[in-house]
């Protein structure tokens, strides 16, 4: 990720936006580099890289994409790369409309449909398409309108029946199992296409009784929220935003507070895994107060856990801890799986122990992390992508501790564990352990670790 050659003249769009951020030169370099990394781009830009782009100079690939995206975290408002200098990208007109929460639910299923066959021939159609940190902040705001509308809306039965509603229940089912098993690149392309050739023409068919289409609106934002999660799995983190960015205005159509709330934790789960923890927290507490009153501690529980997730990466141990205690306390007073909504009903202990491990890791309580982890290793015997997740966490809480040996070891199984599961987020949790071993790759251990890793993670940066 060089830069290309340079206009000649100053970029004074890029230098005034870097003198409203308030940062150092040095410090947006890092923050590009830290964003370009969490999408698998290597760059090792400078603070004489900055000064070359401030007089000119237009770095190549997607960097004016993280570039902007930095500066709009140290400015707080949102940046595009043509508001710092570089010219517009070429994007597809879908791409751009896929990260739009619009109005009109018609548009929506056009937009969805479009998007679900352009990224079924991806390679040739659509390119590679970004992350955009700020493009969701629009969609909470909108859906904290809907929430307040919906509060005056007289409440419908909406009852799954027969017919249509159930042949797609059956469906999701059959793609959640699939996706369990085998990791959310296997299945995308199966979602995607159900979606957007069977359920989006169907819904847009006139004349569906009215508790019939609920139905068929939040089983649609069901399929789209996982076709977001398998494109998140497969490190499509752009195509992951816009399908649950799609998948939150379908959901208000059918008025399914707990999948609402279900989805903005998948949303906080990207944005704190893509390195904006404070978005991750903000997107956990809309969770929050969308699913309050809806009658699932199961789903409030794993809300919590995602702004702990968010608030240990921001390094708030008080506030961490306070979420994590939360959500124990809507696991407790949960009366199981079978009185929640199935949108909920695979969350349990052992979820919350997984994601109680990552927070204990990420705050450096190492001691607390191993247990946690050890336990999620234990009880996910069938689960490969859970499995692998849970023994990087593990390894690290061993490093943590200076038992090199065993993280090692136990960052080994999780390499084994991957063999025929096609999940990128599996794989980033060992690329992160993998990084944390670099102070010992002296070590014989560490350089036959590395050796057995890099067919899976690739070569170390």
């Amino acid at each position: 990720m060089g830069s290309a050659r340079g206009t000649g003249e100053a970029n004074t769009a890029f230098a005034a936006v870097l003198l409203e951020a308030g940062c150092s030169h040095a410090a947006l370099a890092r923050k590009v580099n830290e964003l370009g990394l969490l999408q698998g781009e290597v760059s090792r830009y400078d603070k004489a890289s900055v000064t070359r782009w401030a007089q000119g100079m237009t770095p190549r690939g997607r960097a004016p994409e993280f570039i902007a995206a930095a500066l709009a975290g140290f400015s707080g408002r949102p940046v595009a790369p043509v508001d710092i200098g570089f010219a517009e990208q070429g994007q597809k007109p879908v791409v751009a409309r896929a990260l739009t929460y619009r109005e009109d639910v018609g548009e929506t299923l056009h937009t969805l449909a479009e998007l679900g066959s352009t990224d079924i021939s991806r390679r040739s159609l659509l390119g590679a398409v970004p992350y955009v940190a700020t493009a969701l902040l629009d969609p909470q705001r909108q859906w904290m309108l809907w929430l307040l509308e919906d509060e005056q809306a007289p409440r419908l039965a909406v009852v799954a029946g027969s017919g249509p509603a159930e042949q797609v229940q059956a469906m999701i089912e059959m793609f959640d199992e699939m996706d369990n098993r085998f990791g959310g690149g296997g299945v995308r392309a199966s979602i995607v296409h159900y979606l957007s050739t069977e359920l989006a023409p169907m819904l847009q068919q006139r004349g569906l009784p009215t508790p019939q289409r609920r139905v068929l609106y939040t089983s649609a934002a069901k399929l789209a929220a996982m076709a977001g999660w398998c494109s998140y799995d497969s490190a499509d983190y752009g195509l992951a935003e816009r399908y649950m960015i799609q998948a939150l205005r379908l959901c208000a159509e059918g008025g399914d507070r707990v999948l609402g709330g279900q989805i903005l934790a998948g949303m906080s789960h990207l944005a704190t895994s893509l390195g904006d923890p404070t978005e991750g927290v903000s997107l956990a507490r809309v969770g929050i107060a969308t699913a309050k009153s809806a009658g699932s501690p199961l789903g409030l529980m794993r809300l919590h856990a995602m702004a702990a997730r968010g608030y240990a990466v921001l390094g708030d141990s008080r506030q961490a801890t306070a979420s994590l205690l939360a959500a124990g306390e809507k696991l407790e007073v949960s009366r199981g799986p079978a009185e929640e909504s199935p949108w909920v009903r695979f969350l349990d202990h052992h979820y919350l122990e997984a994601e109680a491990a990552l927070v204990h890791r990420d705050l450096g309580e190492a001691g607390q992390a191993e247990r946690l982890a050890l336990a999620s290793v234990e009880a996910n015997g069938d689960r490969r992508r859970r499995q692998a997740i849970s023994r990087s966490v593990l390894a690290t809480a061993f490093l943590q501790q200076n038992r090199l040996d065993e993280a090692v070891g136990t960052a080994s199984n999780a390499v084994d564990l991957l063999a025929g599961v096609h999940s990128e987020r599996s794989v980033q949790a060992l690329r992160d352990f993998r990084a944390r071993l670099a102070p010992h790759r002296g070590e014989a251990v560490v350089r036959d670790f590395e050796r057995k890793a890099r067919p899976i993670l690739g070569t170390a940066a």
